[in-house]
């Protein structure tokens, strides 16, 4: 995972405050009598396990598409897709031998789903709803939360709290209602986890 980041024009340390916030998010969702069930502590361990592998498909990504800094063309989106599917793959063939089948299967749908959206009109599969994997439901929430907060080749990041404004307002495509709520009383905390310059950056504004 650190070796695709590295490849992938970010900041840094995306993976690590991914990681961070997808914790974040299962412990208050343990709390709610819709998750308690699915969310046992070994669940809760593989998901914060398998988060920094979400994007290890990107490896097969080329470099021109992966580091470009403007905006994407139809064709290079279309090829930067599928990491998603790529990651599943990855995730399958060199985990196959791993004794643990619960994290193994846990990793590939987070590798694979986590750009699928709650109205059905995420990828590479087009689920809907319910069909996609709480895991990657929740990576992708995080995913997306970091990719606003951070500055990225191809864009500034937002402040906190315009990156959780778009985030409730569908500009980010759609989430599961009940993980945005989730997002909303955990906002402070995530706040509180943003990365140092972004704090200070906020702080001078």
């Amino acid at each position: 995972a650190t070796m695709v980041e590295s490849r992938d024009n970010n900041t840094g340390g995306h993976i690590k405050r991914t990681k961070a916030y997808v914790t974040l998010m299962l412990n208050k969702m343990r709390g709610d009598s819709c998750y308690r069930r699915v969310l046992s502590r070994d669940y809760i361990t593989h998901v914060i396990n398998a988060a920094p592998l979400h994007d290890v498909g990107k490896i097969a990504t080329p470099d021109s598409i992966l580091q470009k800094p403007g905006k994407l063309t139809d064709e290079e989106y279309a090829i930067m897709k599928r990491h998603a599917a790529d990651g599943g793959k990855i995730i399958q063939q060199t985990f196959r031998d791993l004794d643990d089948a619960d994290f193994r299967q846990i990793a590939y749908e987070v590798a694979r789903f986590h750009h699928e959206k709650y109205n059905g009109k995420g990828y590479p599969d087009g689920l809907k709803g319910n069909e996609i994997p709480i895991e990657a439901q929740v990576v992708a929430l995080a995913d997306v939360y970091d990719a606003l907060t951070s500055e990225r080749c191809y864009k500034k990041a937002f402040s906190h709290e315009k990156a959780v404004q778009m985030i409730q307002n569908g500009e980010c495509g759609a989430f599961n209602p009940l993980l945005l709520q989730c997002l909303t009383d955990t906002q402070d905390e995530l706040n509180e986890k943003l990365h140092p310059q972004m704090q200070e950056k906020q702080e001078k504004e």
